[in-house]
C-alpha cells in the first residue's frame, strides 16, 4: 500500500468523523435556546390495539423545533383512544399514532374516507397483515372476479394480532376483525357485503 494513498484515506475518514461530530453539536446547541413546549408522551411501552389510560401518558417539555405535526398537548386528548401501532416509552404522541376520525383521511388521502371493521373468511390471512398494508377487498364467494372486488387500495389501520382487549376484539369463537381505511362508497359496499358473504383480501 502506498503511503500517500493510505494517508489520503485516513484524512478522508477523519474528516467524515469531524463532520458527524459537528452535526451532533449543531443539533444540540441549535435547540438549546429554543422555546420549550409541553407535549404528551408515552409513560410506558404501549401495545398496538391497546386502549390508552391516563396512567399511560405523561407530559414533558421539549424544544419547539422538535415537535412533530399533530402532537397531543393534553393527556385528556389521548385517554380512551386506541394505539394504532407499538408506541415506545417516552415517544411523543401524535394523532396519527391513535385511532381518530382523522385517521382514515391520513391513511387514504381522501377527506371522506371511512374505517370499516372486517372479519376475513380465512383467519390465517388476517395474521399476515400489518398496519399500513395496502389491500384489495373481495367477496370470497363471488364467481365473477370483477364482481368480487368490493374495494381497491384499502389501507390496513389495525390488524387482528394488534388488538389487545380493545373495542374491536371479538368473542372466543369470532375472529377479530381487521380495521381497513377506504373511500366512503367502498366502505358502504364492504360493510353491506360483510353481513352475508365471506370477505377476503389481496395484498398489493
Amino acid at each position: 500500500m502506498r503511503p500517500g494513498w493510505a494517508r489520503s484515506v485516513m484524512i478522508r475518514r477523519s474528516a467524515a468523523v469531524l463532520l458527524v461530530l459537528a452535526a451532533v453539536v449543531l443539533t444540540l446547541f441549535g435547540h438549546r435556546g429554543a422555546e420549550m413546549r409541553a407535549v404528551v408522551v408515552a409513560a410506558r411501552d404501549l401495545a398496538p390495539g391497546q386502549t390508552i389510560m391516563a396512567t399511560d401518558l405523561t407530559v414533558r417539555e421539549v424544544p419547539g423545533g422538535l415537535i412533530p405535526k399533530g402532537t397531543l398537548r393534553l393527556s385528556a386528548d389521548g385517554v380512551g383512544r386506541t394505539a394504532v401501532g407499538p408506541i415506545g416509552e417516552g415517544e411523543i404522541i401524535t394523532d396519527s399514532r391513535l385511532l381518530s376520525p382523522r385517521l382514515p383521511t391520513q391513511l387514504v388521502g381522501d377527506k371522506d374516507a371511512r374505517l370499516v371493521p372486517v372479519r376475513l373468511s380465512d383467519e390465517s390471512v388476517a395474521t399476515l397483515l400489518r398496519t399500513g398494508d395496502v389491500v384489495d377487498v373481495l367477496r370470497a364467494s363471488a364467481d365473477d372476479a370483477d364482481a368480487a372486488v368490493l374495494a381497491r387500495a384499502a389501507v390496513v389501520a389495525l390488524t387482528s394480532d394488534e388488538q389487545v382487549g380493545g373495542v374491536l376484539s371479538g368473542g372466543p369463537r369470532a375472529g377479530r376483525p381487521v380495521l381497513l381505511a377506504m373511500d366512503e362508497r367502498a366502505a358502504h359496499r364492504v360493510a353491506a357485503a360483510a353481513l352475508d358473504a365471506p370477505i377476503t383480501v389481496v395484498v398489493h
